[in-house]
């Protein structure tokens, strides 16, 4: 296997390109949420919810941290036997491991049903099928991250999201307006997509008996599997709200409020979120292992100076429109779950610039540390919805994760080494509240005007607050402005020159 980070192009073009494809997965979602809001009433949209959660812990367990040991410990710049010995002490024995768990899981859900004559709903056993496949190209799409194959991976999760799409519209539409029939068209683009990342795996990821390494694989194990803990937790802090929800009232109905809510604010943690990070960390693993911290440190700020400006205009708008976009995509009939998306969505903007000026962590090996920090999250999640719930009902919920996420965050920038510790210069706070200002004029001219919710309130309000913000941000710092492609003949040369300075 190649070593895909050699000569690989800057990190504003993996930027770019990671972006480009979550907008496009965005599009996608933007095509399938309104569909599915209006097609599945909120208790079929409930199950759905309620389901995904449980698939996303099960995969957060069945990798054995797999994924977090790729990224950190990948070769780079090594010959062929280290890429084989990565590729079958990294890749291939945590897979067999994870297959093998999952056989036994099966196999224990089966014969405890036998057993007690309990039964499960199709839902659940498409879940269940769906779990070692979402674990293997999970794997795969690691490996081309780190490896900085950007191109590859926005391809195939285009492709993939696309086609989830259309399978599971065309089951619904055609087979039946349910969970079941919408799970049974996911499932099926799920094994589509896992074709071809067995195909791209059998050509670039070979296995050798010979390269069978124990003490790499114990320390792999033991710098991924706190990891393991902790991005279980992570699923829980996002999903226990749905869980308690469903437990504390008993009705589907009341989750699936929260869940379109929660749903469509996804959309934004994988734009604002996900983008940053599958082009950030592997520069930034790159950049400790061959350089030293003040690389990424330096990295950190060049990336926190546009960041900040785009977080907090997305929370802005979100913040203020909210709930005009829920009825603007799904009708006033699901109104109750604008006040959701409005507070998780601007959390999900806001997110990833306390992410990076804390990260380090992982570059450190105190994952640990890490593990920790997300226990004390998810306790303080649960102990919150126990108090908020009952108090507030969904809102309570939302009130919850707010807090424990924005904690886990401040407590990762508080913990990490002052080597890697980096906040936005002064220059971009002062722009941002002066910025910011602006957009809450802009939104209270928009409240006075009193203009109709839904599409009138979201495209003149949006205006009406973007418009001044980003006047002012290009106005007060002339290192944004250089950054636009104006009179250049590639933006996207141009955003990767800034970036990678």
């Amino acid at each position: 296997m190649s070593n895909g980070s050699s000569g690989s192009p800057g990190i504003g073009t993996h930027y770019l390109r990671y972006s480009t494809a979550n907008v496009l997965v965005i599009m996608a979602g933007l095509v399938s949420f309104p569909v599915l809001t209006r097609l599945l009433d909120n208790t079929q949209f409930g199950i759905l919810g309620y389901y995904d959660t449980w698939v996303l812990m099960a995969v957060a367990v069945a990798k054995l941290g797999a994924q977090h040991s790729i990224q950190r410990f990948y070769p780079h710049n090594g010959d062929g036997a280290s890429q084989r010995a990565f590729s079958t002490n990294l890749f291939y024995l945590p897979l067999a491991g994870s297959l093998l768990l999952w056989v036994i899981v099966s196999l224990g859900v089966i014969g405890y049903g036998k057993v007690n004559g309990i039964g499960h709903s199709p839902v659940f056993w498409m879940a269940l099928v769906m779990t070692p496949m979402l674990v293997y190209g999970s794997l795969v799409e690691t490996v081309l991250r780190v490896t900085e194959r950007s191109r590859i991976v926005m391809l195939t999760r285009v492709g993939w999201r696309w086609l989830q799409l259309l399978l599971m519209l065309v089951a619904v539409l055609a087979v039946q307006q349910s969970a079941t029939a919408a799970y049974g068209g996911k499932l099926l683009a799920v094994a589509i997509g896992s074709v071809f990342y067995i195909a791209w795996a059998y050509r670039n990821l070979g296995f050798s008996r010979g390269a069978v390494d124990t003490a790499s694989v114990k320390q792999s194990m033991g710098y991924g599997m706190p990891l393991v803990a902790t991005e279980i937790l992570a699923v829980a802090l996002v999903s226990i709200d749905r869980l308690m929800l469903k437990g504390m009232s008993g009705d589907f109905a009341v989750v699936g409020i929260y869940s379109v809510g929660a749903s469509l604010a996804m959309q934004v943690h994988m734009f604002m979120n996900l983008t940053v990070f599958e082009s950030f960390a592997p520069v930034a693993n790159r950049l400790y292992v061959t350089q030293d911290p003040s690389a990424v440190r330096a990295l950190m700020l060049r990336m926190l100076m546009p960041m900040t400006y785009a977080a907090v205009a997305v929370a802005l708008l979100l913040g203020c429109l909210g709930t005009d976009t829920i009825i603007a995509l799904s009708g006033h009939g699901k109104a109750a779950s604008g006040p959701v998306f409005a507070w998780m969505g601007a959390m999900n903007a806001l997110l990833p610039v306390a992410l990076v000026c804390g990260y380090g962590l992982v570059l450190e090996r105190r994952t640990k540390v890490v593990l920790l920090m997300m226990c004390g999250s998810v306790l303080l999640n649960t102990a919150l919805n126990f108090v908020l719930i009952p108090a507030y009902g969904v809102m309570g919920a939302v009130y919850a994760t707010l807090a424990s996420s924005m904690a886990a965050a401040v407590t990762h920038c508080l913990l990490v080494s002052p080597l890697l510790r980096q906040f936005p210069d002064r220059r971009t706070l002062a722009t941002t509240a002066v910025a910011l200002a602006a957009g809450l004029a802009g939104a209270g001219l928009a409240s006075y005007l009193q203009l109709r919710p839904g599409w009138e309130r979201l495209i003149f309000g949006g205006l009406l607050i973007g418009v001044p913000y980003l006047l002012t941000v290009l106005v007060l710092d002339p290192r944004l402005r250089a950054m636009l492609p104006l009179k250049r003949k590639a933006g996207a040369a141009t955003v990767g020159e800034t970036l990678a300075g």
